[in-house]
């Protein structure tokens, strides 16, 4: 076991050497966007869980000026790339932890992003790692997760499988899921969209901390009559 995890560590620390070559990418700025629609605000405080040398962090803490993005990574080597990459953003902070025994005592965070990571963790440490998610959320805390569609990345496993990572596995979108859910979140937002290929190569998730429901507020008839009119034009409905 300790054998691998040294594999594990050492292909990231490897992996770090050519990670700044292609610079920001379509990848990072539509997950830039979507972390935006999923109500990002400038002073919010971000915990970014497989951060590599930090591009997205940068972008990130670009959004939160007035709050903080604290960016982790296992591989030591991309952190120290990261610390140098992007050493005058005071609100962006950068450490090694591979989140198992990730604990800030009293810490809460208003938005946990994990870009491209959850495929390269096993399943089955999923519960531990969202129990410990749990304990740095609030209520209205926000989970945003970004992963390569299982579908595509299937493909890419029997047809391109040079350009994969150490550990790549298509996820079962239930079990992610039910992990999340079980540990005090609820699913408000799931989509596959394209990227790079037509045939819808990424997914995303936007998960809430659960919370009872206070009220009820009925959406503005105007609002309702809008959607409505738009529907029908979309489908040619003149009745």
């Amino acid at each position: 076991m300790e054998e691998d995890k040294n594999k594990f560590f050492s292909f990231y620390d490897q992996f770090a050497e050519n990670q700044d070559k292609p610079g920001i990418n379509s990848r990072h700025l539509n997950i830039l966007d979507k972390v935006k629609d999923a109500g990002l605000s400038a002073n919010h405080s971000i915990l970014e869980v497989g951060c590599g040398i930090g591009i997205l962090s940068h972008l990130l803490a670009k959004q939160v000026k007035e709050g903080e993005v604290f960016a982790v990574d296992i591989s030591p080597e991309s952190i120290k790339k990261a610390k140098t990459l992007w050493k005058d953003q005071v609100n962006l902070k950068f450490e090694v932890s591979d989140m198992h025994d990730f604990d800030k005592l009293g810490k809460t965070f208003d938005f946990f992003v994990f870009p491209d990571i959850m495929e390269h963790i096993s399943m089955d440490q999923y519960d531990h790692l969202f129990r410990n998610i749990n304990k740095h959320a609030h209520q209205d805390s926000v989970i945003f997760i970004h992963i390569p569609s299982p579908r595509y990345l299937q493909w890419m496993i029997e047809n391109d499988p040079q350009k994969l990572q150490l550990i790549e596995q298509p996820l079962d979108s239930g079990d992610l899921i039910k992990s999340i859910t079980s540990n005090g979140f609820y699913l408000e937002k799931m989509e596959t969209y394209p990227i790079f290929f037509e045939e819808k190569d990424y997914q995303y998730f936007v998960f809430r901390a659960s919370k009872a429901l206070v009220n009820s507020t009925p959406r503005k008839k105007w609002e309702i009559l809008k959607e409505r009119i738009s529907i029908r034009i979309r489908h040619g409905i003149i009745n």
